[in-house]
């Protein structure tokens, strides 16, 4: 099924004299992964399924999933309400900074971390001191990214099937919100073990110093 597919679309191009079709193919093992132009410096084309995501408290969640190139900017309204109430604030990709999402945070009183639109001004101490925190603030997202390629597998998705594709990606994250849980264990054990030996020496303090009843 997919070599046909794969020789009616090359027809299709050919007789059209295009380089472009619909849903075109370009891998035989992995007929779902497309090509999609990002426009980077590095790399034009990546070919993969695009992913939008939330980082919460140290914690990736996979928010969507698809293998069409869409528009990220309308993710992030349904990213917000899905954990139920309204965030305090929202630190966004550029991308993401819409009319639209401005107008919505503005209406649920979210704070949206971008510049102001209009002509550009001069900006007070504290303006600047807040964009500059906004973009540290980001700064767990993107390397999120750059961590659940490097341990997550997210790398190269090895799999021949779109279910075992997505399976592959929602396994990877949930390996590093293991880490993090793991980490925070890590840390109550080690307060727990500190308080434990503060209670010992704290015992064995009053019972060198308890007088004697002879």
């Amino acid at each position: 099924m997919v070599i046909h597919t794969l020789y009616d679309q090359q027809l299709e191009m050919y007789q059209q004299r295009s380089h472009r079709c619909a849903e075109r193919i370009v891998s035989i093992s992995q007929p779902p992964v497309p090509p999609i132009v990002r426009g980077k410096a590095s790399q034009r084309v990546e070919f993969g399924a695009k992913i939008s995501v939330s980082h919460v408290d140290g914690f990736v969640l996979l928010d969507r999933f698809s293998w069409d190139s869409y528009n990220e900017t309308s993710d992030l309204d349904d990213q917000a309400e899905a954990f139920g109430h309204c965030p305090a604030s929202i630190h966004a990709d550029k991308i993401d900074r819409t009319r639209a999402n401005r107008a919505w945070c503005w209406q649920w009183g979210i704070g949206l971390s971008s510049k102001p639109l209009g002509r550009p001004r001069e900006r007070t101490k504290e303006e600047k001191q807040r964009q500059r925190q906004d973009e540290t603030d980001r700064i767990p997202i993107e390397g999120k990214f750059g961590n659940t390629k490097r341990k997550g597998t997210l790398q190269r998705v090895m799999a021949k099937l779109a279910v075992t594709s997505r399976i592959v990606v929602a396994i990877g994250l949930i390996v590093m919100a293991l880490e993090v849980m793991l980490r925070v264990l890590r840390a109550l054990l080690r307060q727990w073990h500190m308080w434990q030996t503060l209670m010992t020496t704290r015992y064995r303090a009053r019972t060198c110093c308890r007088p004697s009843l002879t």
